[in-house]
């Protein structure tokens, strides 16, 4: 089975000419661990051997090792050889469940009050709304008064709608895995920006869309990047994660949205606007909802600013004829978003509830961005005031693996995320993603800050395994 691997790798590298070979080798030994082909402590071949199998020089196979140890795939010892490190383990929580690191946890406020308003208005709805008609189809993108909360919400960012632009959706992942599917039927690639919400990366690999990597800055995605793709003919929408991004926390400065939707606009390049975070800031940046309307999806929900538990995205398409196309792709593949999920999420928009609790949120985020700052002042990070997430920069001095470093943390309960994780064009920074939000109160995310702190001012502990 093994010598078959190595054959298929070479008839992979022969196929393809224009990616660097020491690339491919990684991607191989990433699709071989994600696909099973791989197990933990597995024995790769030793350079030289691998080398005459695939009929490259020792030097492109020793590359393509150094990089699939940077993305954390393998580990190298002097004398023992290069084994599979496996992928990277689950936390168990309390419930004996596992949790997926790569979730940015909304921030669970510590207020009684608004506790009791969310169950308040679902015992309200359930007292009041005639239960059998939440237990049956629906047609799919909402009811009336479902669309009229998801008009509301939008609102708050987008003066223009038209209900029947508007759908009711189960939750953002879903819509985005609708919108590739559909926006992919014509061939050709995504443009996205160099580190995304790794959620995109699983489904354009599902669905065998190429995803391609934008030069980015500190503004985000650079215009003339997406302009070279977009001359090329071969791409099929522009994503982007511009409020908040997940994980560089960078939000998009209006400059840069009005340069990019100008390109979109001229090329008539679809915009997946993916906004979970928009609703955070008090004061947001004009959505590109606005500035392109006639190709903007803008996609935003109440998962990252009300709980995330709650499935539900609220999207506004391009056009009446658009947004129907996206609800007969959505149909097929989820059949309906919830009626019950629905029918609260319209309680809490009208009563006010969603509201309060999107206030609360922002108020402990920045409580908690304040002890961040107070534990990390010595460190590179970004952070935005009103997120619960932030981009920490480890230090290059001591060329520290990310994945390395992430793993440490979370065996000492700390949420991180290498940034291997969030990477399209392979070359992932030394950084991390740390989330604020998923302590359970303000005491253990300050604990856990400590961690974080003690492990950046001395790292002798990371290297002896005394953290």
């Amino acid at each position: 089975m093994i010598d078959r691997i190595y054959e298929r790798w070479a008839s992979c590298l022969r196929q393809q000419t224009q990616r660097p070979a020491y690339l491919l080798i990684a991607d191989l030994i990433a699709d071989g661990v994600n696909n099973g082909e791989f197990q933990a402590r597995d024995r790769l071949p030793p350079l030289r051997e691998l080398a005459v199998v695939l009929s490259l020089n020792y030097t492109t196979v020793t590359r393509g090792y150094a990089e699939a140890r940077k993305r954390g795939l393998i580990d190298s010892r002097p004398g023992m050889g290069s084994f599979i490190r496996g992928k990277v383990p689950a936390i168990p929580l309390s419930s004996g469940s596992s949790y997926d690191m790569t979730m940015n946890s909304p921030i669970e406020p510590a207020a009684p009050d608004v506790a009791e308003a969310i169950r308040q208005g679902a015992l309200n709805l359930f007292a009041h709304k005639e239960i059998y008609s939440l237990l049956r189809y629906q047609d799919f993108g909402g009811t009336l008064s479902d669309k009229e909360a998801a008009m509301i919400w939008l609102g708050k960012r987008l003066p223009k709608l038209e209900l029947d632009e508007v759908l009711v959706c189960p939750g953002i992942h879903s819509v985005l895995v609708a919108l590739v599917t559909l926006l992919g039927r014509k061939g050709g690639e995504i443009c996205v920006g160099s580190l995304i919400y790794p959620g995109l990366k699983a489904i354009a690999s599902q669905l065998n869309i190429t995803l391609r990597a934008l030069e980015c800055d500190g503004d985000g995605p650079l215009p003339r990047a997406f302009e070279n793709q977009c001359q090329t003919g071969q791409i099929s929408a522009l994503y982007l994660n511009p409020t908040i991004n997940n994980p560089t926390t960078i939000t998009v400065p209006l400059r840069r949205r009005e340069s990019l939707a100008d390109i979109a606009l001229r090329y008539s390049v679809p915009i997946i606007e993916d906004d979970a975070y928009s609703a955070l800031p008090e004061r947001g940046v004009a959505p590109f909802a606005e500035l392109a309307p006639e190709l903007t999806w803008h996609i935003t929900g109440l998962s990252k600013c009300f709980g995330a538990g709650l499935r539900i995205a609220y999207v506004k398409g391009p056009g009446r004829r658009s947004t129907q196309l996206l609800a007969g792709a959505l149909r097929a593949l989820t059949v309906m978003s919830s009626p019950i999920t629905n029918a609260l999420a319209t309680q809490w928009i009208g009563d006010g509830t969603a509201d309060n609790v999107l206030s609360a949120i922002r108020q402990e985020a920045r409580l908690r961005q304040q002890l961040a700052a107070r534990h990390l002042h010595k460190f590179h990070y970004q952070a935005d005031c009103d997120g619960f997430h932030l981009w920490l920069h480890l230090p290059k001095q001591l060329h520290w693996n990310p994945s390395d470093v992430a793993i440490r943390l979370r065996e000492q309960g700390v949420s991180a995320v290498s940034s291997a994780a969030f990477s399209t064009d392979n070359n992932p920074p030394a950084a991390l993603r740390l989330c604020l939000g998923g302590a359970l109160n303000r005491q253990l995310c300050e604990d856990n800050l400590t961690i974080v702190a003690d492990l950046m001012e001395y790292p002798e502990h990371f290297t002896s395994g005394a953290l």
